[in-house]
């Protein structure tokens, strides 16, 4: 029986690739398909060029923002509205290899729920791959999952993945540690990386710190989404003993007649307990928002299968 494959391919300004991206899928895909454009507010030709081949392939389907809102946010509308059993994300710049699809969708049928593609000889200047070897190595020791190449744009899922996930920020690259704490079977294959063949990158250099903030987001979710406590707790405990510590050494020395009320230890002291109690009633808060959602949504995000 054949598999209908969503294809969700984030686009800006990339008129000049999208011809050929089409026709390298259409001839290696062996399944029924879809084809989902994202035109993330692209200035040149790209929104024109996905409704020409919409009328020569109406499996083509188009989504274009008035703005650029950024990859995350074109890869969640692309998700939403993907009808496939599996959904493959490619970037729309040719430096991935349609001839490789079948080798992704072999692995989800091997009974992983998602696949990475690592690009082991990546064909990018040296200023884009040493900032991203750090990143992955970062993530990989934050997140405790074994991939080498996170911000690979050509990976696949099977639909339960991409429906269960939400994506914003700069998350899109954080893809497989969600998937992750959700449960998901994840796996890498290696890929062959292209040279860009037309236009340029459109990454500068502010996503690198905006990478790494979102990396703290996602180490926080990946271990404490479902126990606040632990995290604002432990935090609100090393404050409040450190508070209570320095204040007990000081009504100590005030007994024995030294004055303390001119002392910034004092101040010290008296604002990490007040910290301490602030992250311990956000540990309490956060735990009974998560107790609700979890409540609400339970089968939702825990069931993989049930037989009635």
């Amino acid at each position: 029986m054949s598999k209908l494959i969503s294809f969700v391919i984030p686009c800006y300004n990339e008129e000049q690739s999208l011809e050929l991206l089409h026709e390298g899928i259409v001839e290696n895909c062996k399944h029924d398909y879809e084809i989902i454009f994202i035109d993330d507010g692209s200035t040149d030709n790209t929104r024109q060029v996905i409704r020409d081949l919409h009328e020569k392939d109406k499996c083509v389907r188009l989504i274009a923002f008035r703005r650029n809102f950024g990859k995350s946010v074109a890869l969640q509308s692309g998700f939403h509205n993907a009808k496939g059993d599996i959904i493959i994300t490619m970037d729309a710049d040719l430096q991935d290899d349609p001839s490789e699809i079948n080798a992704f969708i072999e692995k989800i049928e091997e009974g992983f729920d998602v696949v990475s593609g690592w690009r082991r000889k990546r064909r990018d200047p040296l200023r884009k791959r040493l900032p991203s070897k750090f990143f992955n190595r970062i993530t990989r020791i934050l997140s405790g999952i074994k991939l080498h190449d996170f911000n690979c744009g050509f990976k696949a899922y099977r639909k339960q993945v991409v429906k269960s996930i939400s994506v914003y920020g700069e998350l899109h690259r954080y893809i497989p540690v969600l998937a992750h704490r959700k449960g998901f079977k994840i796996t890498e294959i290696v890929v062959k990386h292209q040279k860009r063949k037309f236009g340029k990158s459109k990454y500068g250099r502010k996503r690198y710190l905006r990478g790494f903030f979102d990396s703290l987001t996602v180490s926080y979710l990946s271990k404490y989404y479902d126990k606040p406590m632990h995290f604002f707790g432990m935090a609100g405990l090393l404050f409040g003993f450190v508070g209570v510590g320095i204040c007990t050494y000081l009504t100590v020395i005030r007994i024995m007649g030294e004055p303390i009320g001119t002392r910034p230890l004092l101040i010290l002291g008296v604002v990490s307990i007040i910290i301490g109690m602030q992250l311990f009633s956000i540990g309490i808060l956060g735990d009974i928002l998560t107790h609700n959602h979890f409540k609400s949504q339970y089968e939702e995000n825990h069931v993989d299968e049930r037989i009635q």
